[in-house]
């Protein structure tokens, strides 16, 4: 065991590391930064964020410690894949029979009246894990995954699309969109053989029209609302009515434009005085780069990226079949989760509500979002002790 532990950090990604440390502590800074007049509005404690983010970042480092020391390949095993899914379903159905609508969306969960959960935040790692794993778990059975077919995946596609259609009803779309994402990357890179992939993509086709049209009929009030009918002309020319559909997305542009290359300096934002909402969230990048300019901006890109591409090349450069759907999947949420978030606030597309991995406020989303980059150094450095073997 002291010679594997050796071996295991001598191997491991300090790099990934560093870059995890450094957002999560450049996002509480920020938060800090961004919140205090929210803080103070809402609280009247200008440190009300500040402490709740610095508490879920010590829980975050604790679970990313234990994804970090447990060997992947235990992530297939029965017990876990087992209890992954009963926590799934008792997130989902406790979602569906008692979930908290904040914001135009009924996707919450409070425990205890303490703190609010977001089963849709776990859903992301479970659909990677559940799929990775019982995709792994079975193709060690059949002795290639080449040797799978669609009976033996048809298990955790029921799975995904039970998670879909709560999800749907949820009317979460940012998080509809990053699990079905998922799915799909974790399916491509599986290894399966074509005509099986081709079954499964007919199949979560036909589903997914069918799903669309349930959800159209049952939500169309609640998906096409007034906030987000705004919210889709804003997106198509925010400045048509800056004093009210456009009104977010503009106060955010009068941020970014403000920053220039320098930023008015750290604390110094006006858009946060209640101009732009849910600063330390959802427009928090809005704050960077109008406190910090183009520099703060260049630190969260910078840095994501190498994120999303290192994990990207391991999945592409591991032999193992469990270690390329688990960096696959990491590196799509992590990647299109910060897509989602930087296009809704630049008017690429339409805001969603979605955070900005490690850089924005929430506790269920640091948590996972941890446990998901310990997963990914995990694989990473068991790569690297592969390769020099």
């Amino acid at each position: 065991m002291k010679h594997y532990f050796k071996s295991y950090f001598r191997n491991f990604d300090y790099g990934l590391l560093f870059v995890y440390i450094l957002l999560m502590l450049f996002g509480l800074v920020m938060i800090y930064s961004s919140s205090i007049w929210v803080s103070i509005f809402n609280y009247n404690d200008s440190n009300y964020y500040y402490n709740r983010q610095f508490t879920n970042i010590v829980i975050a480092l604790i679970l990313f410690a234990v994804a970090v020391i447990t060997p992947y390949k235990r992530l297939s095993s029965k017990f876990i894949l087992s209890f992954l899914l009963a926590v799934m379903f008792v997130l989902e159905f406790w979602l569906l029979i008692g979930g908290q609508n904040i914001n135009g969306a009924k996707s919450w969960i409070s425990i205890f009246g303490l703190m609010n959960f977001q089963p849709s935040e776990f859903a992301k790692l479970f659909i990677i894990v559940f799929f990775a794993g019982t995709f792994y778990r079975k193709s060690v059975n059949r002795g290639s995954m080449q040797l799978l077919t669609f009976d033996d995946v048809s298990y955790p596609l029921g799975m995904w699309l039970f998670i879909v259609i709560v999800v749907g009803f949820e009317t979460d779309l940012g998080a509809l969109a990053i699990i079905v994402a998922i799915a799909l990357v974790v399916v491509i890179t599986s290894g399966l053989r074509g005509k099986t992939l081709g079954k499964i993509f007919g199949l979560l086709s036909a589903l997914g029209v069918v799903g669309i049209i349930g959800i159209l009929i049952f939500k169309w009030d609640t998906i096409f609302n007034a906030s987000r009918r705004g919210r889709i002309t804003s997106f198509l020319d925010p400045f048509s009515d800056p004093l009210n559909t456009g009104y977010h997305v503009v106060n955010g542009y009068y941020a970014i434009g403000a920053g220039g290359l320098e930023g008015r300096g750290l604390g110094q934002s006006i858009q946060k005085l209640g101009y732009v909402p849910e600063p330390q969230t959802d427009f928090i990048m809005a704050i960077i780069a109008e406190e910090l300019g183009l520099l703060g901006v260049s630190i969260v890109i910078i840095g994501l990226g190498f994120i999303v591409i290192r994990g990207y090349y391991i999945a592409m450069s591991t032999k193992d079949p469990l270690a390329r759907m688990l960096a696959a999947g990491i590196s799509t949420w992590i990647g299109l989760q910060t897509f989602i978030n930087l296009g809704g606030l630049s008017g690429l597309i339409p805001l969603t509500g979605v955070t900005l991995p490690f850089i924005s406020y929430g506790g269920t989303s640091i948590l996972l979002l941890s446990v998901a980059m310990g997963i990914l150094i995990n694989v990473s450095t068991h790569h690297k002790l592969e390769k020099r073997k």
